[in-house]
């Protein structure tokens, strides 16, 4: 947990609170559901909640700004960046029920109420939002395919609506559709820590 109040030292109380209890929950639901590898449940601050949260870095939403997670998994990035901007809106989808069970449940038990999920495939949400973020879901052209009908036209970010991804390894072949529209950021920017350092932020505008 210290690693996040290094990165993110103006956390209120409760947003403290919220996350040092996703230790003790994600480790008894991934006894269950298997949500994270069980090796790497020790290095959920690191390998999850901050990775997730270098989002949270390369943007500020504003209050009111309406997110899609897609592809949640068990919850990242959206619930780390739902604990962060407590006053914007998260749908967090994913195809596997089992793992938005338990995205949902750990959202309801930390009393986040600007969190909702949906079990289902990306391709059947119509509805449109300010950002789609994901983490590794699949190829960039892939996902901008799916997400470009639900990126709303209606803006109220200094960064224009789009895709906002989490990615790692080599990705050039998946930014060349997209070199005019398209910044990469390296995590490595934000955090030290060796883990980070072939990770990056990817932001498409749609």
């Amino acid at each position: 947990m210290d690693i996040i109040t290094k990165y993110f030292p103006s956390l209120t109380q409760l947003q403290k609170e919220q996350f040092a209890a996703l230790y003790d929950l994600y480790l008894d639901w991934n006894s269950k559901i298997n949500v994270i590898s069980r090796k790497d449940i020790e290095n959920l601050y690191l390998h999850h909640v901050l990775h997730s949260l270098a989002i949270a870095k390369y943007i500020s939403f504003r209050p009111g700004t309406t997110i899609m997670d897609m592809g949640c998994g068990g919850g990242f990035p959206g619930i780390p960046l739902a604990i962060m901007f407590p006053e914007a809106d998260f749908h967090l989808v994913d195809s596997i029920g089992k793992k938005v069970r338990v995205a949902g449940e750990v959202a309801k038990s930390i009393g986040l109420k600007n969190v909702r999920t949906s079990h289902s495939r990306a391709e059947e949400i119509k509805e449109q939002y300010s950002f789609v973020v994901s983490r590794a879901v699949m190829q960039l052209p892939d996902l901008v395919k799916i997400c470009r009908k639900n990126i709303s036209k209606e803006q109220n970010n200094a960064l224009p609506n789009g895709i906002i991804c989490l990615k790692g390894g080599d990705i050039t072949h998946e930014l060349l559709p997209f070199k005019n529209v398209c910044e990469t950021i390296d995590i490595s920017n934000y955090y030290s820590e060796e883990f980070f350092k072939d990770k990056k932020v990817v932001y498409v505008q749609i």
